[in-house]
C-alpha cells in the first residue's frame, strides 16, 4: 500500500475530493474582520472605477479651441491623485488586516492538528511516517492561506470589478455587454476543466512532497545508522529519486494549469478586439465622445482584467484544496475513545488479569491467542522469551496503545475497557528501552510525571531513588540539558531519568520493557539498584533479557510463539530444568 492508501484504510475513508467547503468554514470565526477586509475591497474597487471618469472629463472639457481649462485639469489630477493614495493607503490596511486573519485562522488550524495528533492511537505512528504527519501541520496548512485568507477578497474584488464594468458599459452602448457574454462563457466553462484537472495534478505533487519530507525526516534522525553503515549513497539515490517524482509531478501540474494563461489571454485580445470595433461605430456615428470610448477602454479592462487573475488565483486554490484534502483525512482519522461512562477505579492495588486475549497487529496472524496470566497486587514478574513471543504486545496492551480483539484485561477486577484512558495510564508508569526524553533539562523532563512538583521536590526524589551520584554530577546537575531526544545523555543516564520520572509519578502497576539493556556494569548496578526501590510496593511486569534482573524477581514467565511455557519462581523454574533453565544455561533470558 502507498502512504496515502495507508493513511485511508487508518481514517477508514477515502480522501475527500470536496474540501472547498471545509476549508472556507475555518474561517468562520474571523467573520468580522472578513467583513472588513470585504468592505475595503469594495472601497478599492471604487477608487478604481472612478479614474477613468477623471480621465474622461479631461479629454472633453479639459481642451476646447486650443484653451487649457486649468480649473478643470487642476481639479480632475487632484481627484485622480486622491483616488491613488485611497488605493495605496487601503491596499496596505487590507494587507494588514490580511495578515492578522491569516495568523489567527493558519495557527488555529495548526493547533486542531496537533491536539488530534496527541490523541491518535498508536498504531497510526506504527503504520504513518512522521514526516508525513509534519507535512500536514507545516506545508500543507500554509498552502491554505491563499483559499482561505486572500482568496475570498481576491475573488470579491474581480467580482466587482466585472459587474461594475458591466454595468457601467451597458449604460453607455448595451453592445458592448453584449459581445463580452462569448468569453465570459468559455471562461467559465475554461475554468471549470482546468480547476478539476489542477486539483488531480495538484494533489499528485503534495503527496510527492509528503514522501519527499517523510523521508528527510527519516534521514535526519537516523543519520548515525546511514553513516555507521556507509550508506548515504543509496540514501541520497533514494532522496534523488523522490525528487524526481516530484519534478515529474510539478512539470505535469504545470504543464496542465499552464494552458489557462493563454486561453485567458486570448479570450482578453477578443474583448478589446470587440470593443475598439464598436466603440469605432460609435464615435463615428457621434454617438459617443473621445472621452467616453476611453473611459469603455478603461472599463473592459477592469472586466477583462480578472480573466487572467483567475489563472493564478484558481492554481494557488487548487494547491490549497489538494492540501487541504490531506488535513481533514488526518483530522478525521478517528482518535483513540474512551467509554462513554468511564468508570471510576478509585484506589489501585495493581491485580493484573488477562483472560481469553486475543491479539495481533494483523488480525489475521494473532500475536497472542486465548491467552491468560494472572498478576498478584504487589508482585514482581519477569516475562521472558525469544523476539516475537509477545512479551512487549502485553506492554501494548495494558496502557491500551492497542486493543485485544477478543477477551479481557482487567486491573483489580475492572476491564480496563471502561476505564478512562488518562486515568489507567496515570496508575500503569512504564519504561521502555528506547526510552524518549524531550529537548529541556533533566528537571524539565522529570516535571512532565508531575507539573505541580517544585525543583526542589524533584531533587528528594532523584536523592530517595538513588539517582543522584549520577545525575547531578552531570555539567550543570539537574539543570543539563539533555539535547534533542536526549542525545546529550549516555543511554544509561537517559534510562535513570526515566525511572525517577516513574518513581515521581507513583504508578500502582509499573511495567518496564528491557529497562537495563544496553548499558554498561556499573550503570546497571545503578539502575538495577533504583529499579528495587522504583518497584517496592508496587506490581511490577519486568521485560528482560538480563538474567540478573529476571534471579531478582518474585516470578517468571516464559513466552513462546505467544503462549505460556514456563510459570513459576526463578529458584524453582531452574531446579526443573524446562524452559526457563535452558535459557539460563545459554546466559540469556530470551
Amino acid at each position: 500500500m502507498s502512504d496515502l492508501e495507508i493513511e485511508e484504510d487508518l481514517a477508514r475513508r477515502r480522501l475527500d475530493r470536496r474540501a472547498l467547503g471545509r476549508v472556507l468554514g475555518l474561517a468562520r470565526p474571523e467573520w468580522r474582520p472578513l467583513a472588513v477586509l470585504a468592505a475595503i475591497q469594495v472601497v478599492l474597487v471604487a477608487s478604481i472605477f472612478i479614474r477613468p471618469w477623471f480621465v474622461g472629463q479631461v479629454i472633453d472639457h479639459g481642451f476646447t479651441d486650443g484653451v487649457v481649462a486649468w480649473g478643470l485639469v487642476a481639479l480632475m489630477c487632484l481627484g485622480l491623485t486622491t483616488a491613488w493614495l485611497c488605493r495605496f493607503g487601503l491596499a496596505g490596511v487590507a494587507q494588514a488586516v490580511g495578515g492578522r486573519i491569516a495568523a489567527r485562522v493558519l495557527n488555529d488550524l495548526r493547533r486542531q492538528v496537533f491536539d488530534h495528533v496527541q490523541r491518535l492511537p498508536v498504531a497510526y505512528f506504527d503504520r504513518t511516517r512522521a514526516g508525513r504527519i509534519i507535512s500536514r501541520a507545516d506545508r500543507d496548512v500554509d498552502a491554505l492561506e491563499p483559499v482561505i485568507v486572500h482568496g475570498p477578497p481576491e475573488l470579491l474584488s474581480m467580482l466587482l470589478r466585472m459587474v461594475g464594468a458591466a454595468v457601467l458599459l451597458w449604460w453607455i452602448d448595451p453592445r458592448f455587454v453584449l459581445a463580452m457574454l462569448p468569453p465570459v462563457v468559455l471562461l467559465a466553462l475554461g475554468m471549470r476543466l482546468f480547476q478539476k484537472a489542477g486539483v488531480r495534478l495538484w494533489g499528485r505533487t503534495a503527496e510527492c512532497k509528503s514522501r519527499m519530507t517523510a523521508h528527510l525526516v527519516e534521514s535526519v534522525s537516523g543519520v548515525a545508522v546511514i553513516q555507521g553503515a556507509t550508506a548515504e549513497g543509496a540514501n541520497e539515490r533514494r532522496y534523488r529519486a523522490l525528487l524526481g517524482d516530484l519534478d515529474r509531478s510539478a512539470v505535469a501540474g504545470a504543464w496542465g494549469w499552464g494552458w489557462f494563461a493563454p486561453f485567458a489571454s486570448v479570450l482578453w485580445a477578443a474583448g478589446i478586439g470587440v470593443l475598439l470595433w464598436i466603440g469605432a461605430e460609435d464615435l463615428g456615428a457621434g454617438r459617443i465622445t473621445p472621452g467616453v470610448l476611453s473611459q469603455c477602454l478603461f472599463y473592459v479592462i477592469l472586466f477583462l482584467g480578472p480573466i487572467q487573475e483567475l489563472g493564478d488565483l484558481f492554481e494557488k486554490a487548487a494547491t490549497g484544496i489538494a492540501s487541504a484534502q490531506r488535513i481533514f483525512l488526518l483530522l478525521d482519522t478517528e482518535v483513540a475513545r474512551d467509554p462513554a461512562d468511564p468508570v471510576d477505579p478509585g484506589p489501585v492495588h495493581g491485580a493484573i488479569r488477562l483472560d481469553g486475549v486475543r491479539f495481533g497487529y494483523d488480525p489475521a496472524r494473532p500475536v497472542l491467542d486465548g491467552f491468560a496470566l494472572a498478576i498478584p497486587a504487589g508482585q514482581r514478574i519477569a516475562v521472558v522469551g525469544a523476539t516475537g513471543s509477545g512479551k512487549s504486545t502485553l506492554v501494548q496492551l495494558l496502557n491500551r496503545f492497542y486493543e485485544p480483539q477478543a477477551g479481557t484485561i482487567t486491573i483489580d477486577g475492572t476491564d480496563l475497557a471502561r476505564l478512562d484512558q488518562r486515568v489507567l495510564r496515570r496508575r500503569i508508569g512504564v519504561v521502555l528501552q528506547d526510552n524518549a526524553l524531550f529537548s529541556g533539562t533533566v528537571l524539565d523532563n522529570l516535571r512532565l510525571a508531575d507539573p505541580s512538583r517544585r525543583d526542589a521536590d524533584l531533587r528528594a526524589a532523584v536523592r530517595e531513588l538513588g539517582a543522584d551520584e549520577v545525575l547531578e554530577a552531570l555539567p550543570h546537575g539537574l539543570s543539563t540539558p539533555v539535547g534533542p531526544g536526549g542525545a546529550a545523555l549516555s543511554h544509561g543516564t537517559r534510562q535513570l531519568v526515566c525511572l525517577v520520572r516513574a518513581f515521581i509519578a507513583d504508578p500502582a502497576v509499573l511495567v518496564l520493557d528491557e529497562a537495563t539493556s544496553a548499558v554498561d556494569l556499573h550503570t546497571e548496578v545503578r539502575i538495577r539498584a533504583a529499579l528495587a526501590r522504583l518497584c517496592r510496593g508496587r506490581t511490577s511486569l519486568i521485560i528482560a533479557h538480563r538474567l540478573a534482573t529476571v534471579l531478582d524477581c518474585d516470578r517468571v514467565v516464559v513466552l513462546e510463539k505467544g503462549r505460556i511455557v514456563d510459570d513459576g519462581a526463578p529458584a524453582d523454574l531452574l531446579a526443573a530444568g524446562g524452559p526457563f533453565a535452558r535459557l539460563h544455561a545459554a546466559g540469556t533470558a530470551g
